[in-house]
């Protein structure tokens, strides 16, 4: 895959297979650092009070968070 990417070859038909080869080569990442990435990007928008303080807690879990 990275001798794919520094001679510009691209044989990927779409983004999702790409991604695919992605996690195949490199994992996803323990759920851990994934939930803490997930919580630093978490924001309010459009969404009231309630529905950003269940996101909040969805995210929260399994995280690890004791701030």
């Amino acid at each position: 895959m990275l001798e794919d990417l520094k001679t510009r070859e691209v044989k990927y038909k779409s983004v999702e297979e790409f991604l695919t080869e992605i996690k195949k080569e490199f994992g996803e990442g323990d759920k851990e650092s994934v939930k803490m990435v997930e919580l630093k990007r978490i924001e309010q928008g459009e969404q009231s009070m309630k529905e950003y303080v269940q996101d909040f807690k969805r995210v929260v879990r399994g995280s690890r968070y004791e701030g």
